[in-house]
Protein backbone atom coordinates (compact mmCIF):
# COMPACT_ATOMS: atom_id res chain seq x y z
CA UNK A 1 0.00 0.00 0.00
CA UNK A 2 1.34 3.15 -0.57
CA UNK A 3 -0.16 6.92 0.71
CA UNK A 4 0.05 9.86 -0.97
CA UNK A 5 -0.85 13.30 0.21
CA UNK A 6 -1.43 16.41 -1.47
CA UNK A 7 -3.13 19.73 -0.38
CA UNK A 8 -0.83 21.66 1.44
CA UNK A 9 0.05 25.44 1.03
CA UNK A 10 0.06 28.66 1.97
CA UNK A 11 -2.84 30.12 4.18
CA UNK A 12 -3.58 33.31 5.86
CA UNK A 13 -4.87 33.15 9.26
CA UNK A 14 -8.32 32.56 9.33
CA UNK A 15 -8.39 30.52 6.10
CA UNK A 16 -8.91 27.10 4.67
CA UNK A 17 -7.53 23.84 3.21
CA UNK A 18 -8.11 20.68 2.37
CA UNK A 19 -5.68 18.03 2.29
CA UNK A 20 -5.95 14.57 0.72
CA UNK A 21 -4.33 11.32 1.01
CA UNK A 22 -4.70 8.69 -1.49
CA UNK A 23 -3.93 5.02 -1.16
CA UNK A 24 -2.90 2.69 -3.45
CA UNK A 25 -1.88 -1.02 -4.24
CA UNK A 26 -3.51 -2.80 -1.90
CA UNK A 27 -5.55 -1.09 0.30
CA UNK A 28 -5.70 -4.14 2.76
CA UNK A 29 -4.28 -2.65 6.05
CA UNK A 30 -6.12 0.66 6.04
CA UNK A 31 -9.20 0.17 7.62
CA UNK A 32 -7.88 3.06 10.13
CA UNK A 33 -6.58 5.99 8.53
CA UNK A 34 -5.38 9.24 10.43
CA UNK A 35 -2.94 12.79 10.35
CA UNK A 36 -0.63 13.30 12.10
CA UNK A 37 1.51 16.80 11.62
CA UNK A 38 5.15 18.02 12.54
CA UNK A 39 6.02 21.59 12.99
CA UNK A 40 9.52 22.93 12.83
CA UNK A 41 11.65 21.76 16.38
CA UNK A 42 8.92 19.90 17.64
CA UNK A 43 7.79 16.24 17.67
CA UNK A 44 5.11 14.95 15.56
CA UNK A 45 1.75 15.21 17.01
CA UNK A 46 -1.55 13.54 16.30
CA UNK A 47 -4.45 15.09 14.53
CA UNK A 48 -7.46 13.47 13.80
CA UNK A 49 -8.20 9.53 12.76
CA UNK A 50 -10.95 8.14 11.11
CA UNK A 51 -11.92 4.19 11.33
CA UNK A 52 -13.90 2.54 8.14
CA UNK A 53 -17.46 3.03 9.97
CA UNK A 54 -16.90 6.99 10.01
CA UNK A 55 -16.07 7.70 13.59
CA UNK A 56 -13.98 9.75 14.13
CA UNK A 57 -10.90 11.39 16.62
CA UNK A 58 -9.38 14.37 17.04
CA UNK A 59 -7.24 15.92 18.64
CA UNK A 60 -8.22 18.80 21.06
CA UNK A 61 -5.84 21.38 18.99
CA UNK A 62 -8.31 21.06 15.88
CA UNK A 63 -11.79 19.66 17.35
CA UNK A 64 -13.86 22.29 16.24
CA UNK A 65 -12.06 23.22 13.18
CA UNK A 66 -11.08 19.96 11.62
CA UNK A 67 -12.57 17.54 9.86
CA UNK A 68 -11.17 14.21 8.89
CA UNK A 69 -13.73 12.50 6.11
CA UNK A 70 -12.90 9.80 3.75
CA UNK A 71 -14.32 8.14 0.56
CA UNK A 72 -14.03 4.38 0.20
CA UNK A 73 -15.02 4.14 -3.29
CA UNK A 74 -11.64 6.45 -3.76
CA UNK A 75 -9.56 4.98 -1.25
CA UNK A 76 -8.65 8.73 -0.04
CA UNK A 77 -9.02 10.03 3.26
CA UNK A 78 -9.56 13.78 3.46
CA UNK A 79 -8.90 16.83 5.92
CA UNK A 80 -10.58 19.91 5.67
CA UNK A 81 -8.76 22.21 7.79
CA UNK A 82 -10.98 25.73 8.63
CA UNK A 83 -10.37 28.49 10.89
CA UNK A 84 -6.26 28.12 10.39
CA UNK A 85 -4.05 29.69 13.12
CA UNK A 86 -0.19 29.91 12.39
CA UNK A 87 0.36 27.56 15.34
CA UNK A 88 -1.31 25.02 12.75
CA UNK A 89 1.66 25.27 10.59
CA UNK A 90 3.37 21.88 9.95
CA UNK A 91 3.95 19.19 7.52
CA UNK A 92 1.06 16.88 7.58
CA UNK A 93 1.59 13.01 7.25
CA UNK A 94 -1.26 10.58 6.63
CA UNK A 95 -1.09 7.40 8.11
CA UNK A 96 -2.78 3.98 8.05
CA UNK A 97 -3.26 0.92 10.05
CA UNK A 98 -5.41 -1.99 10.41
CA UNK A 99 -7.93 -3.14 12.89
CA UNK A 100 -10.61 -0.87 13.82
CA UNK A 101 -9.28 1.14 17.09
CA UNK A 102 -8.97 4.65 16.91
CA UNK A 103 -5.29 5.17 17.94
CA UNK A 104 -3.51 8.95 18.87
CA UNK A 105 -0.28 7.15 19.08
CA UNK A 106 1.91 7.17 15.84
CA UNK A 107 3.85 3.50 16.85
CA UNK A 108 0.32 1.90 16.15
CA UNK A 109 0.68 3.10 12.81
CA UNK A 110 2.93 0.96 9.91
CA UNK A 111 1.56 2.90 6.51
CA UNK A 112 2.63 5.97 5.96
CA UNK A 113 2.79 8.79 3.03
CA UNK A 114 5.38 11.41 2.51
CA UNK A 115 4.01 14.54 4.16
CA UNK A 116 2.41 17.79 2.32
CA UNK A 117 3.43 21.43 4.32
CA UNK A 118 0.75 23.88 5.39
CA UNK A 119 1.96 27.29 5.99
CA UNK A 120 -0.39 29.84 8.12
CA UNK A 121 1.05 33.19 7.80
CA UNK A 122 -0.09 35.41 10.45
Amino acid sequence: VQLQASGGGLVQAGGSLRLSCAASGRTFGTSVMAWFRQAPGKEREFVAAIRWSGDTLYSDSVKGRFTISRNHAQNTVYLQMNSLKPEDTAVYYCAARGGSFLYPDENQYDIWGQGTLVTVSS
